[in-house]
């Protein structure tokens, strides 16, 4: 009788263990510009397996739809209306998450980004620092303001949705393709840094993917059809299929993964010319 017992009670803890590896219940999440595309697939898919998450956007209709449509779906998420490329409305939006979350933090995503897309020798000094202050400063801010709260959580994770543009040469503009390479290098060097601090860094870096930042190019057929051409999978992505990634960097399943730069682009970067159009 005993034996039975004592096999059921190990059972039992070894499925709870395996459930908690799946599950981020009780872990608090930042997702800057959460309200559309990627950054809204990402909060849906971390408040789905039990997190509670912070999300911002520049506005603040936008924010405030969102936060009812996910109060009506049992999501736990707030929210604060940020522009991410003002330091000071970063410093408040970390005091704000810092205040919600009783000074602790386990995820970080830092999504929000913009683009001008021009030949290198039209961009102006105003566009090149509206790219950079948005893509990169605001995400290496945000992470140096947040580490104290990944820190004191005491298993921490930062991801950064980054972009193959920072991989290979693509049609971007050159200032983007610098900012998502630096930040596919800061994660680098942040894993090992703060690897002592129990925070891992890990990005992802998607190809094209059917967002608002994009919408308008993949509407001209000749363009889209480019864009499948270079793909083995034959077709653009979906934000959940980005967002499932993210959330997998930040589930306790993934605790020995950091410094990590991973393609979601249906082949794209490993195509070495194989897979074309046909």
């Amino acid at each position: 009788m005993g034996d039975a017992t004592g096999s059921r009670n190990s059972s039992a803890a070894t499925a709870s263990r395996a459930t908690s590896r799946w599950s981020l219940q009780g872990m608090t999440a930042l997702v800057t510009g959460g309200t559309r595309g990627i950054g809204h697939a990402v909060v849906e898919e971390l408040a789905g397996l039990g997190a509670s998450v912070h999300t911002c956007s520049r506005k603040e209709d936008e924010l405030a739809e969102c936060l009812k449509k996910w109060a009506s779906l049992g999501f736990r998420v707030t929210g604060s209306v940020c522009d991410v490329s003002v330091r000071e409305q970063r410093d408040r939006l970390i005091r704000e998450v810092s205040s919600t979350f009783d000074g602790k933090l386990n995820i970080l995503v830092n999504n929000a980004g913009t683009n001008v897309r021009k030949p290198t020798v039209e961009f102006s000094a105003e566009e090149f620092s509206l790219i950079m202050t948005t893509n990169l400063e605001s995400a290496y801010h945000l992470c140096q303001l947040a580490h104290p709260l990944l820190k004191a959580s005491g298993a921490g994770s930062i991801v950064f949705v980054s972009s193959i543009a920072g991989v290979v040469a693509i049609n971007t503009g050159s200032i983007y393709a610098a900012t998502k390479g630096a930040i596919n290098q800061i994660t680098k060097n942040l894993a090992c840094e703060w690897a002592k601090d129990n925070i891992r860094i890990n990005s992802v870096a998607p190809w094209y993917i059917k967002t608002s930042l994009v919408e308008h190019l993949l509407q001209d057929e000749v363009f889209l059809q480019r864009i499948v051409d270079r793909t083995p999978m034959k077709r653009v992505g979906e934000p959940e299929e980005v967002s499932s990634l993210v959330a997998y960097l930040c589930l306790p399943a993934a605790s020995y993964i950091t410094g990590q730069i991973i393609s979601v682009d249906g082949g794209m970067t490993v195509n070495g010319g194989l897979y074309t159009s046909g």
